[in-house]
This record gives C-alpha cells, sequence and structure tokens, in this order.
C-alpha cells in the first residue's frame, strides 16, 4: 500500500522546484529502474505496480501512462573542481532546453566516449522526467556539468581545441579535427551565443547535400548534429 501523502511527496517531484528542495529526482520504467539500481546512485525508494496497483501507478506517474515500476533517486552534486583534460573529447551545450534532445545527447556522448558534457545554466535540467527518459539509461553513466560557459571556455582556450558547431561554418567532412577538444553546439532556435563566439578557435558545421532546386531544411536537429559530429570526430585518420 502507498499513502495520500506519499502519492502527494512523489508527485510533486514533477515540479524542478521540488526536486531541487529535495534532492532526488524519479525513474520510470522496468529498464531504467533496473539500470538506476546497479548505478552507484543513492536509492529512496523502489515501487512496483504488482505490489501497489495500476491505480496507484497511475496517481504517481509522471509520464503520461505509467509503467510497471518506479524509483526515486538521490540527485549527484556537481563536480567543484572540474577541469579539462587535454586530449580528451567533451561537448557543450548552450541552452539546449528541449528535453528529449538533451536526453538524446546523453546515450550519443555515452556511445561515442565523450569525457562529458558541459552545460550552460540555460540548458533544460539533467533531472527532468523527460530527460531521464530519453536518455536510456546514459544519465546514470554520463558525466554532466553545469556552469557559466563563457568563464568556463576562457579556462580552456590554452588547453584544449574550441570547436564551433554553426549553420553555414566550414564543412567537418572537410576539416582536420584533433582527437582531443571541446565541441559547443548552441539551443534548438538560437544557436551558440555571440557572447561564446569569441571563445571558438575552430568553426565546423554538417553541410546539407540536398540534391536539386528549392529549400532545404534550416537546420538540423541538435541530437542529430551531435550524433554526426561526435561520429566524425572518432573517425580514425587515414
Amino acid at each position: 500500500m502507498i499513502s495520500s501523502s506519499e502519492i502527494k511527496f512523489l508527485k510533486s517531484l514533477s515540479h524542478k522546484k521540488n526536486r531541487d528542495e529535495n534532492l532526488m529526482f524519479v525513474v520510470e520504467g522496468e529498464k531504467l529502474v533496473k539500470e538506476a539500481l546497479a548505478s552507484g546512485f543513492d536509492v529512496v525508494k523502489v515501487l512496483y505496480g504488482n505490489d501497489i496497483g495500476l491505480a496507484a501507478m497511475e496517481r504517481i506517474t509522471l509520464l503520461t501512462a505509467p509503467s510497471p515500476a518506479y524509483a526515486v533517486l538521490k540527485m549527484k552534486q556537481d563536480e567543484k573542481d572540474f577541469t579539462v583534460k587535454p586530449g580528451s573529447l567533451y561537448l557543450m551545450l548552450d541552452s539546449v532546453k528541449d528535453p528529449g534532445n538533451f536526453g538524446s545527447i546523453l546515450r550519443i556522448a555515452e556511445w561515442f566516449g565523450i569525457e562529458a558534457i558541459i552545460a550552460s545554466k540555460g540548458c533544460v535540467e539533467l533531472y527532468n522526467p523527460k530527460v531521464v527518459q530519453a536518455s536510456m539509461g546514459s544519465i546514470f553513466r554520463t558525466k554532466v556539468y553545469y556552469c557559466d560557459p563563457g568563464p568556463f571556455l576562457e579556462h580552456c582556450k590554452a588547453l584544449t581545441p574550441i570547436y564551433g558547431t554553426y549553420p553555414h561554418g566550414p564543412s567537418i567532412y572537410s576539416q582536420k579535427l584533433e582527437k582531443g577538444g571541446i565541441i559547443v553546439m548552441g539551443g534548438e532556435s538560437e544557436g551558440i551565443s555571440p557572447a561564446l563566439e569569441k571563445m571558438i578557435t575552430k568553426k565546423i558545421s554538417v553541410p546539407p547535400f540536398t540534391t536539386g532546386k528549392g529549400n532545404h531544411p534550416e537546420s538540423l536537429n541538435v541530437a542529430v548534429a551531435a550524433a554526426l559530429i561526435c561520429s566524425e570526430f572518432r573517425r580514425p585518420s587515414v
């Protein structure tokens, strides 16, 4: 059984304010809960539909439909002494607000062995339920560090190359890419903020290959672009 007060508290974790106050977030789905239990995160509570009933799961779910498994975890705090290691590859996200994109980029970062994701404070919150779901478990294994990107990049300029993705920058397929560096990617509509442009040491783009006349899409989805760019950085030199 689960009490009304417990249901009220669990449902309150749909709001960022309450997640931040309690330093807790929700994971839903059998696969994600299983990964959460093996992740090293502190697990506060685990609930299963077979134990508390479908009606209770419907009342606490933060998704459009309840899943058979539900867990509450403690957030991990940002590393205070996070530093960039020369030779390692990082992604910096500047005001990526869409939780589905952010979660997908977590998966992409894990797939391509990205050392960490550096997120501006204008990005969506890491523990947003939609980010958690879209990450498909990568949230438990991918380092994410939130910071003020300007001072961070200023500090890193002497340590590692800083790549900036722009719709009309030089094609990534014609560039000599270093094995390490920071790849800066802008938000879904604004792109990289002008204040960061002076920190960029090399601009890159994924060019369109549209055939024939007529219009082509204005830009790629930021998660799709991240996958293509990370893949190119990981391509062996020939």
